[in-house]
């Protein structure tokens, strides 16, 4: 069976709900999506809406209120729902939640942007060390996983609009790009690389200087699958005119 999986940092559901996000959600009916930065708290929304389209929805909000977190809507229920990875400093912000279907594991997850400060980016670097750690685990236990989310990193210079201008800015750092190659070489596959070797196809712009009519971007959204997962995987896009926040969905059809 053949499932489309969209992944969407939606920059505070609400928001991004007064933008028209349940009717387009509504139109385009994937058989998953991984929220991420949702910044709401479930008994703050009006959830019946996507009960009506038929989702079983998992939600993991940070402890902080108006901050972080993901969610993770599907049309058929899965066999289990996990939610955090187990360590509280990350699991307080509401960082990955796991869905697992048959043989397949899909986790909506956020990874820490360093944009703030240096406080922030040490954080994110603790993260991503952790994270990796964390995901060699996991598949011990669950060999075939598609991580879903806003990883707040360029891998590439053709994932960036002018590469040497950004350098040194968080999000395309070379310790930053350092470690996806390594997370890549851990054994996983940048889905949308196995049909799109184009440059400047981005999937986030910055709300400032009219970047996004500039088309002045970044790719920092992916789907990475295990690398046996790779025969599976028919189809990866990004959809940019869907236009509820700063990110745009990203989308992986997968055969289960």
């Amino acid at each position: 069976m053949l499932k489309t999986i969209y992944s969407y940092n939606v920059n505070g559901l609400r928001a991004a709900m007064n933008k028209g996000f349940d009717s387009w959600l509504k139109e385009t009916q994937p058989d998953v999506i991984c929220l991420q930065e949702i910044k709401v708290k479930v008994e703050q929304i009006d959830t019946s809406v996507f009960d009506r389209m038929g989702y079983w929805q998992y939600w993991y909000p940070a402890q902080k209120p108006g901050y972080s977190g993901v969610a993770l809507f599907c049309k058929d229920k899965p066999d289990k729902v996990v939610y955090g990875m187990g360590i509280d400093k990350y699991d307080v912000e509401g960082r990955v939640i796991r869905a697992d279907f048959g043989d397949i594991s899909v986790l909506s997850v956020y990874i820490p942007s360093g944009t703030s400060g240096e406080e922030r980016q040490a954080f994110k670097m603790i993260f991503l060390d952790d994270f990796l750690q964390w995901t060699e685990n996991l598949r011990k236990e669950r060999p075939n996983l598609i991580l879903s989310g806003d990883y707040n990193i360029a891998h590439t210079e053709i994932d960036i609009n002018y590469p040497k201008k950004h350098q040194k800015m968080s999000g395309f750092l070379p310790e930053e790009r350092a470690w996806v190659d390594k997370f890549l070489d851990h054994g996983y596959v940048d889905t949308f690389r196995l049909f799109h070797t184009d440059p400047n196809v981005y999937s986030w712009w910055s709300y400032r200087q009219m970047a996004r009519s500039k088309d002045l971007g970044w790719r920092i959204d992916y789907h990475t699958a295990t690398n046996d997962l790779i025969p599976r995987i028919k189809d990866a896009s990004i959809l940019q005119t869907a236009v509820h926040s700063d990110h745009c969905p990203v989308a992986v059809t997968v055969d289960f």
